[in-house]
This record gives C-alpha cells, sequence and structure tokens, in this order.
C-alpha cells in the first residue's frame, strides 16, 4: 500500500477508520469490496484505501447539532 487517500488527515486516522471497519466486519457487515485476502484488517485497509468508508469530519451539521442540543436536554431532564 502507498501512502494513506489525501481525504484521509492523518495516519492515525486511518488506522482508527480501518480498525472501526474491521470490526464491523467481525460483526457481520459484509465487505465493500473484492479481496483475495480473508483477513477482515486486509479487507477493512483496501475499503480505506478505495474510499468506501464514509466517515464525518468537521463541525456537525447545523440541523445535527440542534439534534444532539435537544436530545442532551431531554436526557438530563
Amino acid at each position: 500500500m502507498e501512502g494513506i487517500p489525501e481525504k484521509i488527515d492523518s495516519k492515525f486516522r486511518f488506522v482508527l477508520l480501518a480498525a472501526h471497519r474491521a470490526e464491523q466486519m467481525m460483526l457481520g457487515a459484509p465487505a465493500k469490496v473484492q479481496s483475495d485476502s480473508q483477513k477482515v484488517t486486509t479487507v477493512a485497509l483496501e475499503e480505506v484505501m478505495a474510499d468506501r468508508v464514509d466517515w464525518g469530519y468537521g463541525p456537525a451539521e447545523p440541523e445535527e447539532a440542534e439534534e444532539a442540543g435537544a436530545e442532551a436536554s431531554a436526557e438530563s431532564a
């Protein structure tokens, strides 16, 4: 594998994304890419490299932030 995708800002985030995706596949999620490997960690790395793993980056959207705030205030009440 050569480097990390440009969309991903650090090696740390790259590893976290692959680890999270590998955990999902161990729990039964289907693979998003065809791979010769049977190891979920290798398949997860291939998925991240192919930009098949969705992830959020940056501040929350205004609508999402309002919903999260409403949920937090309802839980504390």
